[in-house]
This record gives structure tokens, C-alpha cells and sequence, in this order.
């Protein structure tokens, strides 16, 4: 007969062991998100209208630069963490796996290709044709 405490049960985190992680990443992100999301906003609207120029000038600034990177990688996790729970409750075997596999794929794709371009944006290394 086992006998199992209520903080036993909480420390062992449901049959993944690892749900209360998983729901703290969550939150935090959200949370982050929360912040992010109307800076990154007014960020972009003051960017609205530049010519390319400039809008290469404008991001390679530290503070665009900064939230619009901080806003797609906490993002793109956030998404990341967000599919896994809705492939999770909806797929099967294989069709788990690969879903899984593309939307981590596509989530780390696309947090790279944004920091590689405000890198280039703001090492000044894309040429104006």
C-alpha cells in the first residue's frame, strides 16, 4: 500500500514529470509577452513610412534592435511550448513525432533568420542597392 502525501504527489510533477515546468515556461513567457508585445508594437509603428534606409538605420539602434529580438525568440518559444500541448492532445505515434519535430524546427528557423538580420542591420553588412 503506498502512502502518498499531497506535496509528494505535487514534487512528482504528473506522469511526464515535467508539467509544472512546462506551465511555469508557459507563464513566464505569456507574461514576458505581456510586455513585449505593446513595445514591440510601438517599436514598429515608429519604423512605418521610413525608406530602407533609414529603416535599416532605425533598427540597427540597440533599443529596436533589442525588443524586436527579445519579442520573436520569447515568442517563437512561447509558440514552440504552445504547439507541443496541442500536437500532444490531438496526434498520434508518427504523426506526433514529426509535428513535434517541424514546429520546433520552425520555431528555432525563425528566431534565427530574425537575429541574423538585426545582426546585419546593425553591423551595418547589408549593402544598399
Amino acid at each position: 500500500m503506498r502512502y502518498i502525501t499531497p506535496l509528494k504527489a505535487a514534487e512528482g510533477l504528473g506522469s511526464a514529470h515535467s508539467g509544472t515546468q512546462h506551465h511555469w515556461a508557459m507563464t513566464v513567457t505569456a507574461v514576458a509577452l505581456l510586455v513585449l508585445t505593446p513595445l514591440f508594437m510601438i517599436t514598429v509603428a515608429c519604423a512605418i513610412g521610413l525608406p530602407r534606409e533609414l529603416l535599416l538605420v532605425y533598427f540597427g539602434r540597440p533599443f529596436p534592435a533589442i525588443i524586436t529580438a527579445l519579442f520573436v525568440t520569447v515568442g517563437m518559444i512561447h509558440f514552440i511550448k504552445g504547439t507541443r500541448i496541442m500536437i500532444d492532445d490531438y496526434l498520434q505515434g508518427g504523426a506526433r513525432k514529426a509535428a513535434i519535430i517541424a514546429s520546433v524546427i520552425f520555431g528555432w528557423a525563425v528566431i534565427a533568420c530574425a537575429l541574423y538580420a538585426l545582426a546585419r542591420m546593425g553591423l551595418g553588412a547589408i549593402v544598399v542597392v
